[in-house]
């Protein structure tokens, strides 16, 4: 996807709007005779907006990783902490 692409998708569109914009296309597709043309047209629509809502999803999920990787550490580090305080009594 080009820049151009990616920007103007993120403009116009929610991670929920795209995905039911593909949905949509998808089903006219499978369910609809059209002429070859506007089949390519929404195929191509299609696969941007795969690459989107792919993008979208692995965007979140790095998010999620790192804030449970920080929760993580400052729960390990607040258990060091308790442990080393008893061992000095």
């Amino acid at each position: 996807m080009t820049p151009e692409e990616k920007d103007g998708l993120e403009e116009r569109l929610s991670y929920e709007e795209a995905l039911r914009r593909l949905e949509e296309i998808a089903g006219r597709l499978e369910s609809e005779e059209i002429p070859l043309e506007e089949a390519l047209a929404g195929f191509k629509e299609g696969v941007r907006l795969s690459r989107y809502c792919r993008e979208k999803l692995a965007e979140i999920e790095f998010q999620v990783e790192y804030l449970l990787k920080e929760e993580q550490a400052e729960a390990e580090s607040g258990v060091q902490e308790a442990g080393g305080d008893d061992g000095d009594h």
